[in-house]
């Protein structure tokens, strides 16, 4: 297709491998497209071989349309974006609907992650492509701010604790940073 990579390299399994989030689009038979986001832990996309692609699907709103659309059509999109890092990878494919496959979803599940799994969504790579990160905007995962805030805290707790047994006068921030 277009002259894009066909194989899952080492490259794009890392970077599938980061990932806790994609967008699937389908279309129905007539044509009508349809999008919808898919999460889990990183990792939750599983490269079951260099043209394979799997994900368990856990049980969400009850719509199906995507697991109609794919009956009707097996053409399907993945969209990944990484916006800590400003990169984005398409991927174009035929997926289908796996149900009653205790095997698979075993190798699909990961046991720290309280969701069932409904079905899951097996994902033949025909092309892929990574593009550029212009206009992408840089975001981070909360539990990932919090963190780094953590980390300030803590440092400027230790400061302020230093300077108060040093005897040196000083305004303490406030947990705002403008001093209280």
């Amino acid at each position: 297709m277009g002259g894009f990579p066909n194989t899952v390299t080492p490259e794009l399994s890392a970077y599938i491998a980061q990932r806790d989030s994609v967008y699937l689009a389908t279309a129905n038979a007539a044509g009508q497209p349809y999008v919808q986001h898919r999460g889990g832990p990183p990792g939750f996309i599983k490269v079951l071989d260099d043209h394979t692609l799997a994900f368990a699907d856990f049980t969400g709103n009850k719509q199906y349309i995507t697991t109609g659309n794919l009956v009707e059509n097996d053409r399907a999109f993945l969209f990944m974006m990484n916006y800590a890092d400003g990169e984005r990878i398409k991927i174009w494919g035929r997926a289908r609907v796996v149900q009653n496959d205790a095997r698979l979803f075993e190798r699909l599940t990961d046991p720290a992650y309280a969701a069932r799994v409904e079905q899951a969504i097996v994902f033949e790579v025909e092309a892929w492509n990574a593009n550029c990160s212009q206009h992408i905007p840089r975001l981070v995962h909360a539990e990932e701010v919090e963190r780094m805030v953590s980390d300030l805290r803590r440092r400027i707790d230790y400061l302020e604790a230093t300077l108060r047994d040093s005897n040196i006068a000083f305004e303490p921030a406030g947990r705002d940073g403008l001093g209280r």
